[in-house]
């Protein structure tokens, strides 16, 4: 790996698990509130996971090395990135408590409230097919999910594209994972979790 990117505007990307059977789970989202790429081992480890852009978008980038000569010039931004790296660890442990406890309704929900927040956009292009896949639940019965969220107008769902059309009710149908997520993060690295009303 050469480059850390930092994605900008709508660009949401998944960190996945590749399972033997070619199943690719999601274990973590970034938004605009964080960065992919070997901002923790210098890119000189191997990766675990895979990051996927779910939702196309533009992105800043920068060079390992040139990441690495700011960090160690200044304690104060190699801070921010272990920070960072603290609350993105945070949304790992909270999807595997997430994963063991909670509907598949709530984690839905969950997942498209996360994602509204850290696009800014309440339209999300992807379809039933990759949302199922990332949750690790059937297609058939996350649309039965999505034909409920539907039904008490909580979301629209077209091809390829879900809108979110009440935010307020996503959240009260979602489990608190999203919120405990965002707590971590406004009380390790105050101002960087996007909120809903951030754009």
């Amino acid at each position: 790996m050469q480059f850390a990117y930092f994605p900008r505007g709508a660009s949401l990307i998944s960190y996945l698990v590749v399972l033997k059977d070619g199943r690719a789970i999601e274990t973590a989202m970034v938004g605009r509130e964080g960065a992919i790429g070997g901002f923790v081992s210098q890119g000189r480890l191997p990766a675990y996971t895979r990051a996927e852009v779910q939702c196309g978008g533009r992105f800043f980038r920068i060079g390992l090395r040139e990441l690495e000569e700011i960090k160690s010039g200044s304690p104060s931004v190699r801070a921010l990135f272990a920070r960072y790296a603290d609350c993105l660890l945070s949304q790992i442990f909270q999807s595997v408590a997430c994963n063991a406890t909670h509907s598949i309704e709530q984690r839905t929900a969950k997942w498209l409230l996360a994602a509204v927040e850290r696009t800014g956009d309440t339209e999300i292009s992807l379809t039933q097919e990759q949302m199922a896949a990332m949750l690790g639940v059937g297609r058939s019965y996350l649309s039965r999910v999505i034909a409920n969220l539907k039904a008490k107008g909580v979301i629209e769902a077209r091809r390829s594209r879900i809108s979110v059309s009440d935010p307020q009710r996503l959240e009260a149908t979602a489990c608190e994972c999203t919120r405990s997520v965002s707590r971590h993060f406004d009380e390790v690295l105050r101002g960087v979790y996007p909120h809903g009303d951030d754009h």
